[in-house]
């Protein structure tokens, strides 16, 4: 007796599970495109300031903010976000009056968002200003979208639209935005885990005015700070030191800046709670 042995018929191959494409990514909000770019740069700081901010639930959240300057009148800032199906933010005071009212609604898809702003509606003066925002996740690494912005008051009325593209790569990402009111460009590169760079360029048609900045990030987890720089095309160097202080929810932060071209030099000093 043999052994019989079973063949495939000429031709036929294994049949292979069929690949599953993981599905694009939500591209996130409007305001967020340059949001790496921008969070290399260090914040302008002027006078003494104290912030505290309070999470009173899952979806509402407070901060108060207190500003002391030898440039102004002290000001007192309260913001309220509500972060769920609707969300109103923020509520402003100073000086116990109120100054704005703004009415955001935001709707995230597995891969786009669209975004609605409704800014000082008044009714009865027929005033408003409308910002309406769309992002689209074309592919893993590409995102495009538009804004629209809307404002209308008696005697006036007009529209500006922009268009928005934003690509990522593994270490870096670049971004443009460009309409009739100008054009912003920045490009984002992590060099490693302490060390970020960043570049930024603006172009204001109605100004008639650009500006190009570059600034670094650099972390020093150890000793649990972080220092931030830049230096523009308008003369200006400036510098942020900030620190925390485990185990307490505090963060201090010592800054300076100086505009060589206007010769003004100002410095300021925070302190964050929560």
């Amino acid at each position: 007796m043999g052994n019989t042995l079973g063949l495939a018929p000429m031709g036929a191959l294994p049949r292979r599970s069929p690949r599953r494409e993981e599905p694009l990514p939500n591209p996130g909000s409007f305001d967020e495109l340059h949001r790496l770019c921008k969070d290399v740069f260090p914040a302008q700081m002027e006078g003494v300031k104290l912030v505290v901010n309070k999470v009173l639930s899952s979806h509402f959240q407070v901060a108060h903010t207190v500003h002391m300057s030898a440039l102004g009148l002290p000001g007192y800032h309260l913001h309220a976000a509500y972060a769920g199906d609707w969300q109103l933010s923020p509520a402003e005071t100073q000086q116990a009056k109120f100054l704005t009212w703004q009415f955001d609604g935001e709707y995230r898809g597995d891969d786009y968002t669209a975004t609605l702003t409704l800014g000082n509606p008044d009714l009865i003066g027929e005033s408003v200003i409308m910002v309406a925002h769309f992002l689209q996740s074309l592919t893993h690494r590409l995102v495009l979208g538009g804004e629209l912005v809307y404002h209308r008051r008696p005697g006036e009325e007009g529209a500006i639209l922009t268009l928005a593209g934003k690509y990522s790569a593994l270490h870096w990402v670049a971004t443009l935005n460009v309409g009739s009111g100008g054009a912003h460009a920045s490009y984002y590169h992590r060099a490693n885990e302490q060390v970020q760079v960043g570049v930024e360029f603006e172009a204001n048609t109605r100004l008639q005015d650009t500006t190009f900045s570059f600034g670094y990030h650099l972390t020093l987890p150890q000793a649990n700070m972080v220092f931030r720089g830049l230096v523009d095309s308008n003369w200006c160097v400036g510098a942020v030191l900030e620190k925390k202080m485990p185990p307490l929810p505090v963060t201090l932060a010592l800054g300076a800046f100086l505009n060589h071209w206007r010769n003004r030099f100002h410095c300021g000093f925070s302190i964050t709670v929560g």
